[in-house]
């Protein structure tokens, strides 16, 4: 029972009381007059029990209800809650993990920027991603790394190929100076870019003329050589604009590949390599094919040998019958001669 309806019963019994008070003071206080005070009074206070009963079992009803309703809100509310915290859970372990794989990015980011810092790391970089490509686009017999030519230079990848064209030397290089150099460059600073366009261009230039001059031999090479870039940016960079350059490598023989277009180049090869081997496989199959005809031909020599043989044992079965019926005849006339008795019956013909 709340303190509301405490009040209100509490305030009827005052009222009830006053008004016992007053009934009694208009009576005169007879006895009879209070044993009507006595009996409203009774009656009242059993109809007052009743509306407290009435009150008190609304009011635990509503408890209930009101309990069970907090309860199922509760259950729902703790639901919701621990399936938040779980997602949050989940959550935050990812954020970890991503934060360490951006931890380890980060260390690998460092450690390629102090190797592309470094000339000979830098050029280890670009040999290493070279015998990678090469190593899964050609089979073992088509190539040969750290290969030392009659001239005395170590080409870093030699595809040995039929004549012609002949083995191809690969050789990679990496400006990665001069490009960052160029990419550098303040926008508007025309003075900058074009000191930068200049160290670039003698860089690859130079580049150029080493491989022309190292990598292509008469008699032991083919009559071009190719300039690995294992990077796409550079390669981009340099056909974008410097077209001029690409040309002079083209009048040099010197062909300029990136690591798309030196697979595509590579794909090349490793068809090239297939025809060779068709060619070798086809002429060992017209040698067979050879043998065979020489085969078929001893048969036939055969064949019309045991036709002969057939050809002569039919002669001989056709004289042979020849002799067994001239034989028949002549024991025919014989019987026929009348010598007085009973010829005697030949034996069937078989």
């Amino acid at each position: 029972m709340d303190i509301q309806t405490i009040v209100l019963l509490a305030a009827v019994a005052s009222l009830v009381v006053v008004l016992v008070v007053v009934l009694m003071r208009r009576d005169g206080g007879s006895r009879e007059a209070e044993q009507r005070m006595q009996q409203q009074l009774a009656l009242a206070l059993s109809q007052q029990a009743e509306t407290v009963q009435r009150v008190e079992k609304s009011l635990r009803e509503q408890e209930q209800a009101l309990g069970k309703v907090v309860a199922e809100r509760l259950d729902r509310t703790e639901k919701a809650t621990g399936q938040i915290v779980t997602d949050l859970r989940e959550r935050l372990v990812r954020i970890d993990e991503a934060q360490k794989k951006i931890g380890e990015l980060s260390t690998q980011v460092v450690s390629l920027q102090e190797v592309l810092s470094n000339k000979q790391a830098r050029g280890a970089f670009g040999e290493v991603q070279l015998n990678d490509l090469v190593q899964s686009a050609l089979p073992p017999s088509a190539y040969d790394f750290q290969v030392t030519l009659s001239t005395g230079v170590r080409a870093d990848c030699l595809l040995k190929l039929p004549n012609p064209p002949g083995s191809i030397a690969i050789d990679a290089k990496f400006p990665l100076e001069s490009y960052s150099q160029l990419r550098a460059v303040p926008a508007g600073d025309g003075a900058a870019l074009l000191a930068a366009q200049r160290s670039f261009q003698q860089a690859i230039r130079k580049h150029i003329a080493d491989i022309r001059s190292k990598y292509i031999v008469p008699g032991e090479t083919a009559e071009s050589a190719l300039m690995f870039l294992p990077s796409e940016a550079v390669y981009g960079e340099l056909h974008a604009n410097f077209t001029g350059l690409v040309e002079e490598s083209y009048r040099a023989r010197v062909w300029i590949v990136s690591p798309t277009t030196m697979m595509a180049t590579l794909n090349t090869v490793r068809a090239v390599l297939k025809d060779v081997r068709m060619r070798e496989q086809a002429g060992e199959i017209q040698k067979m094919v050879g043998l065979i005809l020489g085969d078929v031909k001893r048969l036939d020599d055969r064949v019309d040998n045991l036709k002969k043989h057939f050809a002569q044992t039919e002669k001989d079965l056709r004289e042979i019958d020849t002799s067994t019926t001239a034989i028949t005849r002549r024991g025919e006339r014989i019987l026929a001669v009348d010598l007085g008795e009973e010829p005697a019956a030949l034996p069937p013909k078989v």
